[in-house]
């Protein structure tokens, strides 16, 4: 294979940016991949662009046209997986390596597309929560409002994942309106260099959503400014001094670092070593030592096992790594390849060392090696969690520490003394004794997985990031909160609360509010297509009178004879009620009667009913009608329907509400 020479994206053209610097070698066979070139880019042309370019042509796309994108992103990807499994393979990764790696970050872009279809309004900003009434008669309200920043995300990604710490933050960043600038870690960026051209090749994305450094970045930083963002992955070491950079700190930039952490695994007292639970625990033990030869943030580091069964956890622990086939990560019978460089195993024996002066090596031997090779090394320590060097020290390779307790406060003590987490897991099959471990490190994980054997062939794993769930963890995790759905996206979004008469706040945000003007149609809004209908169109039905007969057939019909609807005495002697009242399952049913309209129409289904409350009861003789009002329509893309949500509002004939809910319905595009 030719050896690659490594150019900078900068305003959609790839450029050059001086002399060779440095060969990036492969860790197994010290052959040069790729050459990174000394200078840098022009990075005020490179912000210039996202900011105007990028953005304007982001934002021009609501969030299901993005999110559109993304799907068409992914399944490009997908094609193209075989090119960057095959360099993956250089960098000492294995095919499973690799799979986490590459299959996993294209189908981050899978998840958010769906999200952002399901999830987010086919628009430009997202309503955050319910209004709130400031005044007595509701002429002045607030909303909460997303909206997306003016500025560039800058993503600064580790080594150990080009593909996956890439996509993991574009994602939610493209879904969220801003511009991304990729920043790989120099050792594997050709994977993500490779990645990149494919995608600027196949023209899915619009111009100036992606740029790609490859080099340095320091220079970038000085030139952000409040509307930018700046996520980070790696050492803690380096995440401190991107985090204390004056020109972050005076503008008050935003900065997401999520760091590498001291992840633990406790093993439960109440599990015994002829138990699944226990095979379960050595197996996720293992795994995490040697997937991406434990080059991971999310590995296991420590191993909390009771003092009674430490010996057995050795044993079967040097069982099961003397199984792993360790060499080059090409043949298929190898399970656990190199360290990312020689300089990176280098790193690696000096931590070890430290772990090795006050610890006892159980398993495995430091050793140093002319290439990018080590094994797998476990050490036992029997110090006091204070004095523990392996609750303060990470070695980014294969290998961890067991710690040993006496009862669940100790071993709560052990995990939180790593001071902040990405991960934690716990193996145990009682409810106790994990609800009272879950309650000790909630405070002190980002994640926290409960492993027994009803999840067994489900479960996903410790040091498996979902795209779904927070990425992220307080304290020396970084403090950061990646992925978790749709919350990451508001990392790039400007959250504002605005003030004003619902009229106005109706017309800003597209979603009728309360308080606003309903425009009573006089065609029924159900005969009306989604085209047709304007936020506020509003229908009031006549008026139904409940009748004790009514109560009485539903209590039959349906089966539900709760007492305060058929014994009057009862009902009364509950302190809500002042007598036999009417269903709530009744009033809504009755309420649907009232608004909707038989005939064959627009309207295509009922799909949902939300927010529902019973605020009034509804007594024998009362009369109700209904107020429905177009409260928000999402168009569908490339569907001839869309959604409308109604807010529908029940009242009794002193003009009370009894009961609030939105109805949900697909309806119809006109044929126009």
């Amino acid at each position: 294979m030719s050896i690659l020479k490594l150019q900078s994206l900068v305003a959609n053209k790839w450029v050059d940016t001086g002399p060779v610097r440095r060969e990036l070698l492969d860790p197994v066979t010290q052959e040069p991949i790729a050459f990174l070139q000394d200078g840098l880019p022009d990075f005020s042309e490179m912000l210039y662009y996202a900011r105007n370019i990028g953005r304007s042509n982001i934002q021009s796309l609501t969030f299901h046209k993005r999110a559109l994108l993304l799907k068409k992103l992914g399944v490009f990807l997908l094609e193209h997986k075989e090119k960057y499994y095959e360099l993956s393979t250089r960098s000492g990764a294995t095919r499973t390596d690799s799979w986490i790696d590459i299959d996993g970050g294209i189908g981050t872009l899978f998840t958010y597309s769906g999200k952002g279809r399901r999830e987010l309004p086919n628009s430009f900003h997202v309503i955050d929560g319910d209004p709130e009434i400031l005044s007595k008669d509701a002429t002045f309200i607030g909303q909460h409002v997303y909206s997306p920043l003016e500025g560039s995300a800058v993503h600064i990604n580790a080594f150990n994942f080009p593909c996956w710490g890439m996509l993991e933050k574009f994602a939610p960043c493209f879904l969220a309106g801003m511009p991304s600038i990729i920043k790989p870690a120099s050792q594997t960026c050709y994977i993500t260099e490779a990645i990149v051209r494919d995608i600027v090749s196949s023209n899915i994305l619009p111009l100036g959503s992606l740029q790609l450094v490859c080099g340095d970045v320091g220079a970038l930083l000085k030139q952000l400014n409040y509307q930018d963002v700046v996520t980070f992955t790696g050492s803690q070491a380096t995440g401190r001094i991107i985090k204390t950079n004056a020109c972050l700190i005076d503008n008050n930039v935003r900065f997401h670092m999520e760091t590498d952490s001291l992840n633990s695994i406790i093993l439960g007292h109440d599990v015994t070593s002829d138990s699944l639970e226990f095979r379960m625990f050595v197996r996720e033990v293992v795994t995490e030592m040697t997937v991406k030869a434990g080059q991971k943030c999310t590995a296991i580091r420590r191993v909390i096992v009771p003092e009674s069964i430490k010996d057995i956890v050795v044993e079967k622990l040097k069982e099961r790594l003397a199984q792993v086939k360790i060499g080059d990560p090409r043949l298929l019978e190898t399970k656990m390849g190199p360290l990312a460089s020689i300089s990176h195993r280098e790193d690696v024996t000096r931590e070890a060392e430290k772990l090795a002066a006050s610890c006892e090596t159980v398993i495995g031997a430091i050793e140093s090696h002319s290439n990018a090779f080590t094994e797998p090394v476990v050490f036992l320590s029997q110090l006091p969690t204070t004095e523990c060097p392996s609750n303060l020290i990470e070695v980014f390779g294969p290998m961890c520490t067991i710690q040993t307790y006496q009862n669940d406060d100790e071993a709560i003590d052990i995990a939180r003394a790593g001071k902040g987490s990405l991960v934690g897991s716990i193996v145990s099959n009682d409810r106790n004794v994990t609800t009272k471990l879950i309650d000790g490190l909630f405070a002190h994980h980002g994640r926290l997985l409960v492993l027994n054997r009803h999840c067994q062939k489900t479960s996903t794993g410790h040091g498996s990031p979902l795209p779904v769930l927070l990425h992220g963890g307080p304290g020396r995790a970084g403090g950061a909160e990646e992925l978790g759905g749709l919350r990451s996206i508001y990392a790039y979004m400007q959250r504002t609360a605005i003030q004003g008469h619902p009229d106005m706040l109706t017309s800003i945000c597209q979603k009728w509010l309360p308080g606003a003007t309903k425009n009573l149609t006089h065609k029924h809004p159900f005969q009306m297509h989604f085209d047709e209908l304007s936020i506020g169109d509003s229908l009031r039905t006549k008026s139904r009178k409940v009748s004790l007969d009514d109560i009485e057939h539903f209590a039959h019909f349906t089966g539900d004879r709760f007492y305060a609807h058929m014994d009057e005495a009862l009902a009364r002697a509950n302190p809500f009620f002042e007598g036999r009242v009417a269903h709530g399952y009744f009033i809504i049913s009755a309420a649907a009667g009232l608004f909707v309209d038989p005939e064959p129409g627009p309207v295509l289904a009922n799909y949902g009913l939300e927010s529902l409350r019973f605020t009034q009861p509804v007594y024998p003789d009362d009369e109700i009608t209904v107020s429905l009002t177009c409260k928000h329509k999402t168009a569908r893309e490339g569907e001839r329907y869309g959604e409308v949500r109604w807010d529908t509002t029940v009242l009794n004939q002193d003009n009370l509400v009894v009961a609030q809910y939105d109805v949900l319905t697909l309806v119809e595009q006109s044929s126009h």
